[in-house]
């Protein structure tokens, strides 16, 4: 009995499509209603205001500090994530006897939640904690930081930690594409007289461009809305160094009960997730296609 053609019904995408709208659409949309309101929060009164709140949120020196904070850490983390990652991935390839415990050990930090790896290194980063005694104790004092009071290097303490817990994801995508790469073409590469360097180039990378889009789209993505680990360890401080796009949202809600501004930040927030994902996507799918 042939059943190759029979289509399920389309009133199955029911359940799924109700709870999508009740958990998703209708509170975003409410969320960007009330945004364009003086709406308290809590009672049912509100006031249209136009696009006051809007402007407002833009001309937030603390608001437009989260932005460039968002963007730098974006920048910073899916150049490092993938980086490290694509080179964890090809140690773990190759024909070494331990790669199947490294590839377990590498992965390790992405069962962690955001939460436990940001207190982790909060931790570590203490004036006093393990980096600084580390460094006295092997001679190199002079290096000890405030790592999270700093202004100046708060940003890049907190991009340390998030590329530790995700270049383990990133690995196990780009050991996926290579484990797909044929062995043929790298024999034939090798025996024309390409060196290690020049296959990984010209052969390696081109054949790998799918899991090559799928980690930057998720990188960018991911961190654009970064909220767990920056305020497990900074809070967005020291006087806002490290405060992101998500960290202000919550802030402005929560402490500070301006939840009309609070709905115009993630407003912006979601517009620039969602324009700067799909412009990122339409980029590299247009390379892999290419």
């Amino acid at each position: 009995m042939r059943t190759a053609g029979i289509k399920p019904p389309v009133w199955f995408l029911a359940p799924a499509v109700l709870l999508y709208l009740a958990i998703v659409l209708i509170p975003n949309g409410q969320g960007l209603f009330f945004s364009f309101t003086d709406w308290d929060g809590l009672g049912s009164t509100w006031a249209p205001v136009g696009i006051d709140n809007y402007r407002a949120v833009l001309s937030d020196p603390n608001s437009l500090q989260a932005i460039l904070n968002t963007f730098m850490l974006t920048l910073i983390v899916t150049i490092g994530q993938n980086v490290i990652g694509l080179l964890l991935a090809l140690g773990v390839n190759s024909r070494v006897k331990s790669r199947h415990l490294l590839r377990l050990v590498f992965f390790l930090p992405v069962v962690l939640t955001p939460i436990v790896a940001g207190y982790l290194w909060k931790y570590l980063l203490t004036p006093n904690g393990t980096l600084n005694g580390l460094l006295e104790s092997t001679g190199l004092g002079a290096w000890r930081q405030n790592w999270l009071g700093d202004p100046e290097i708060v940003l890049y303490s907190i991009c340390a930690a998030v590329i530790w817990q995700g270049a383990g994801y990133s690995m196990v995508i780009y050991l996926a594409g290579l484990q797909a790469v044929p062995a043929e073409a790298l024999e034939a590469a090798a025996i024309d007289g390409a060196g290690a360097a020049r296959r990984t180039w010209s052969i390696t990378l081109p054949l790998i461009n799918g899991a090559i889009v799928v980690n930057l789209l998720l990188c960018v993505i991911g961190n654009l809305k970064q909220f767990d680990t920056v305020f497990s360890m900074s809070e967005g401080g020291p006087s806002g160094a490290s405060e992101t796009m998500a960290t202000i949202v919550y802030k402005t809600a929560f402490t500070y009960l301006e939840y009309p501004n609070a709905l115009a930040q993630g407003a912006i927030l979601t517009l620039l997730v969602g324009v700067i994902g799909f412009v990122q996507f339409r980029l590299t799918q247009r390379k892999a296609l290419a």
